[in-house]
């Protein structure tokens, strides 16, 4: 600093400051609510033009001549500066990202795009199960495995991931999830029998539970409380289009290109996601270090892996004393995970429960399991009726759906903005309804010799319900959050609802199993007592075994191969045929009502729920928010949220 410099009156210097604080009030509040924007008035190399130094100290100075610098200044702690660079070129490149550059719908989208990869690959194997079945020779809990260890491992790692995310940044596990999530995506394609792919599919589990706790977590974190509303409407959007859109997508990829490619596609847009990862979303960190429970972490999966077990492989080992010990063993761990988190509610728990004294939350955590059970219940049984009874292609069961996703797609942010104004709790109560009539009524359209447009009122019923439950549901959930739970509060929800799908789908898949077994040897007997006596036995002990293992719900009941003896009449074998054939269909049909029949009752209660949801004061005034320093996401959030 020069002598001149030294001798500056000071006057000149609180005219200056003066100056540029007149500059920052003229800006609009709400341009200072976004990270990743420019700071009102023209940043200086050492103290900024409203006469606040940068927090952290100086900027450092780098080779080839650019300042960079990612410090806030205390005035406008919601502005990140964008580094300033030497030349033409480095400037417009500096300007480029710094239009991105934690531009939080851009954001948005990144987030977006990996919680729908994720999502997308769960709801896209449901189309392909009776592919898999066909082309691995898989029986029915294998191809129920292949679905339940990904959610499983989901469910149980959720938090755990969260609080690794506290600890590391959310950011750093979103890239690491999504590059796992990518490789095993690649793995998946490859396998080459069921055990190779049920284990490639619980990897890919573990990437989807890094980097799905941190989306909400950034989010919240990026927009503030007014805006939350339509961001997560666009969010839970995406949720509710990737369950939707998985089977049209799937359906498309296993009609022309075959099921690996369902686990293919993720691979291009988990490059996409990366790569707008680390140049578009900020890193935003609590500066806590926190433990991880791994005694929380092992009674969780433990106790979810027994009650999965049972479920799953229940009707495979007849439901015998070894199942209900399982049960019996899921229930007590249970209880030894409560008690364990009971202990450490003065500590750092896994399950917090003080998030429960919220009563919104509370609620919203049980209806967010209730729909996930409707979401399986949904398309896990109904993929199979449609290509198994009705003899659709993949992609023209997935293209059934298509509808249902459009209106859902429109309708979440609409519902999102709708919570924004007159709360969630109506918006909720009409979508939860709404989706349990569209499955009842579409249990009702099941029948033998059904075309696609029959089911296309009951479907679309359910699509205005679901579009209407996702986005008012995250509100809902996190209004009253404190803004230091955020993180914990986005980890138990995302791992409640996960729990929600695992238990829905074993439940769901297990009825379906045991109804399936019940009415194929139903439909055997009754039918058989019209052929000879001398197949009639045979005819019986094959739909035996096809109901005990479930193969025959391959692409066009190929695994339904009754044998008849040898020199058979050919019309006589062909006869056998066709009445194997009503047989299954029959079957499957009378096994699809009462397998719908679980996840209408389980989303009717959770409609019922909803009637405990406290109404907030919409437009109540929030209370001034104070200048922080952007370090740590808490303080991230305390200003956000007021």
């Amino acid at each position: 600093m020069t002598e001149t410099e030294r001798g500056r009156p000071s006057s000149r210097r609180a005219a200056s400051r003066a100056t540029g604080a007149a500059r920052a009030s003229a800006v609009r509040p709400s341009a200072l609510a976004f990270p990743g924007r420019r700071c009102p008035a023209r940043p200086q190399p050492r103290s900024h033009a409203c006469g606040q130094r940068r927090t952290g100290g100086a900027d450092a100075r780098v080779p080839g001549g650019d300042i960079r610098s990612n410090k806030t200044c205390r005035a406008h702690p919601v502005a990140a500066f964008p580094p300033l660079t030497v030349g033409m070129r480095g400037a417009k490149d500096g300007i480029r990202m710094s239009r991105w550059r934690g531009n939080p719908w851009a954001v948005l989208l990144t987030l977006s795009l990996g919680f729908f990869m994720t999502l997308l690959d769960l709801t896209a194997v449901n189309v392909a199960i009776p592919s898999m079945i066909g082309d691995l020779h898989a029986s029915l809990d294998e191809v129920l495995w292949v679905i339940n260890v990904y959610i499983l491992v989901l469910a149980a790692l959720l938090i755990t991931f969260g609080r690794l995310g506290d600890m590391r940044g959310p950011r750093t596990m979103f890239i690491g999830g999504v590059a796992l999530f990518t490789v095993a995506s690649v793995l998946c394609a490859l396998a080459q029998d069921p055990a190779q792919l049920i284990a490639t599919r619980a990897v890919q589990g573990l990437g989807a539970a890094a980097l799905m706790p941190q989306t909400m977590t950034i989010i919240i974190g990026t927009f503030p409380a007014e805006r939350r509303g339509a961001a997560l409407g666009v969010w839970g959007g995406v949720a509710g289009v990737a369950t939707i859109a998985g089977p049209t997508l799937g359906g498309f990829l296993v009609s022309t290109a075959g099921w690996r490619w369902i686990f293919f596609v993720n691979v291009p847009i988990g490059v996409i996601v990366l790569a707008m990862a680390v140049t578009i979303v900020p890193d935003i960190r609590h500066g806590n270090h926190r433990k991880v429970d791994i005694a929380g972490v092992a009674l969780a999966a433990a106790t979810l892996v027994c009650l999965t077990f049972a479920l799953t492989e229940g009707q495979r080992y007849d439901w015998n004393t070894g199942i209900w010990a399982l049960l019996g063993a899921a229930a007590l761990l249970l209880v030894l995970f409560l008690i364990h988190q009971g202990t450490r509610q003065h500590g750092e728990p896994l399950l917090p429960f003080v998030l429960f004294r919220d009563r919104n939350y509370a609620v919203m955590s049980f209806v967010s399991a209730t729909v996930q059970v409707g979401m399986l219940g949904l398309f896990l049984p109904v993929m199979i009726y449609l290509q198994s009874v009705l003899n659709f292609s993949a992609l023209t069961a997935g293209l059934v759906m298509a509808p249902a996703m459009v209106v859902s797609a429109v309708l979440s942010p609409v519902a999102g903005r709708t919570a924004d104004r007159i709360g969630g709790k109506y918006v909720l109560m009409a979508g939860l309804a709404l989706f349990a009539v569209g499955m009842a009524w579409l249990t009702w359209a099941i029948d033998i010799g059904r075309a696609w447009w029959e089911f296309q009122p009951a479907l679309v019923t359910a699509g205005v319900g679901i579009g209407c439950v996702f986005g008012p549901m995250v509100t809902v959930a996190m209004y009253n959050v404190e803004p230091t739970m955020a993180g914990a509060a986005s980890g138990v929800m995302n791992t409640i609802r996960q729990i929600g799908t695992v238990i829905g789908s074993a439940a769901v898949g297990a009825v379906l199993q045991n109804r399936l077994a019940a009415s194929l040897q139903d439909e055997a007997a009754k039918r058989a007592a019209g052929l000879p006596a001398g197949v009639r036995g045979q005819f019986l002990a094959d739909f035996r075994n096809v109901a005990k293992s479930g193969q025959g719900v391959g692409v066009g009941r190929n695994g339904v191969v009754v044998h008849p003896p040898q020199g058979t009449p050919t019309s006589l074998a062909h006869h056998i045929d066709q009445v194997a054939a009503s047989t299954f269909e029959h079957g499957v049909v009378h096994a699809m009502r009462p397998t719908l029949a679980l996840p209408i009752i389980v989303i009717a209660v959770g409609a019922v729920s909803c009637f405990s949801v406290r109404r907030r004061q919409v437009g109540s005034p929030r209370p001034a928010p104070e200048p922080v320093d952007l370090s740590t996401s808490a303080a991230t959030r305390q200003e956000f949220l007021g």
